[in-house]
């Protein structure tokens, strides 16, 4: 009689590592065959792609919702000191968009400290072309707000304002021109601009400075040491860039080092990393601007 063929031994067991593995067994041990892994590599224009959307996203971050801001100088101290590096809000104060319909807008206020660009030009060393550089201040006046100043003290609308923020009057660092401005015209013996100087009457009403439609009056809070609205006029609305949010890094750094040579800035770079640890202002990381 024929023995029957045994179906079991033939047929995978499904513990059989060679059936898990989808494998089959060598011919010489009998042992599973290992299953080959197949790998995918990026080609060259799928790399590319890649760190093209991440720029992509970085320049959208940076163009409007939030941009990096270094203090130059100590127009606004004790506010803001020369080497915090500033987050910058750009959507509350943008003109507000039909297709950014949940982001929050509102209208520049008094006493906002404000991101903008300088409404007169500055002429470079180099070749005298002008250059319009970021500034930041405190926002004073409002589209038709009267302005004056008494002793140092801003008044508006005839209402003085309680400014704890603002550098204090004393007679030591008194100035006729600043603190009693609109008293003594702008002139650019003094710092200001030709352009103010012809435009600054205009502005007058009752020995007060009065804010034109569409255009701010700002002032920094270091008042004997800015120049600001006082020595150039007003700023228009489509010159406001935004309103720093927080400090995220502070470092003891020289006042106008803007201004230094390329030469200087490398060579401060450089210091900056040699004295990252000591010379960081801890205390200021993540400090908020009001």
């Amino acid at each position: 009689m024929t023995k029957k063929t045994d179906r079991a031994a033939k047929t995978p067991s499904a513990t059989d590592p060679a059936a898990i593995a989808g494998a089959s067994p060598d011919a010489s041990t009998g042992a599973p065959e290992p299953a080959s892994e197949t790998r995918v590599e990026e080609t060259p224009y799928e790399a590319v792609a890649s760190i093209c959307s991440v720029l992509v996203v970085g320049l959208f971050i940076l163009t409007f919702l939030g941009q990096n801001f270094v203090i130059p100088s100590g127009s606004m101290e004790q506010t803001l000191l020369v080497g915090d590096h500033l987050v910058v809000d750009r959507i509350t104060l943008a003109p507000e968009a039909s297709w950014m319909p949940l982001v929050h807008y509102r209208e520049p206020r008094r006493n906002d400290v404000v991101v903008f660009l300088k409404p007169a030009a500055d002429l470079d060393p180099v070749d005298g072309s002008p250059t319009y550089p970021f500034l930041v201040k405190r926002l004073i006046g409002v589209p038709g707000d009267h302005i004056h100043l008494r002793n140092g003290i801003v008044i508006i609308n005839g209402v003085a304002q309680d400014q704890p923020h603002a550098q204090v009057t004393t007679p030591e660092n008194h100035n006729d021109f600043l603190d009693e401005f609109p008293s003594i015209p702008p002139d650019p013996e003094r710092g200001a601009t030709e352009a103010w100087s012809v435009e600054f009457a205009s502005h007058i009403e009752n020995g007060d400075l009065v804010v034109p439609p569409g255009h701010y009056f700002m002032m920094g809070d270091n008042r004997t040491r800015s120049l600001d609205g006082r020595y150039w006029g007003f700023v228009p609305r489509a010159n406001l860039i935004g309103r720093p949010l927080f400090v995220y890094w502070s470092f003891v750094t020289p006042d106008g080092l803007d201004k230094a040579s390329t030469a200087e800035q490398t060579a401060f770079a450089v210091h900056e990393l040699i004295h990252f640890f000591d010379e960081t202002r801890w205390r200021r990381t993540l400090h908020p601007i009001d």
